[in-house]
């Protein structure tokens, strides 16, 4: 079984992210999700272990049909490939209200309250 990878922090998840996801979802594609393994800061507040609960607590539907998997990965500093590898490199460019969606604005309002 194939999939369209996406590889973040997910600090914390949100409907960006959603949003995301579905680009490829809504193409009958199956999603492996990579939470990066990164140190806890204020940029994330979460470790990988509680990123990747919560995110399969959000898609919970989807990892049952099995159309989602989340894994945790070492970080990363970047992606690399060779020519004819046999999968795709997309950029999903999203519509400016979701794209104004900031993981740094909602942890701010978690971390204030």
């Amino acid at each position: 079984m194939k999939y369209s990878m996406f590889i973040g922090r997910w600090q914390p998840w949100h409907d960006g992210h959603r949003w995301l996801i579905d680009q490829r979802l809504n193409q009958n594609k199956n999603i492996l999700i990579c939470v990066r393994e990164v140190s806890k800061n204020d940029s994330n507040p979460y470790n990988p272990q509680d990123v990747k609960a919560n995110v399969e607590k959000e898609l919970k539907d989807l990892i049952d049909a099995k159309r989602v998997r989340v894994i945790i990965i070492p970080d990363i500093e970047s992606v690399n490939y060779g020519r004819g590898v046999g999968y795709d490199i997309i950029e999903h460019v999203p519509p400016s209200d979701i794209g104004e969606i900031s993981a740094t604005k909602i942890r701010k309002k978690l971390f204030s309250q």
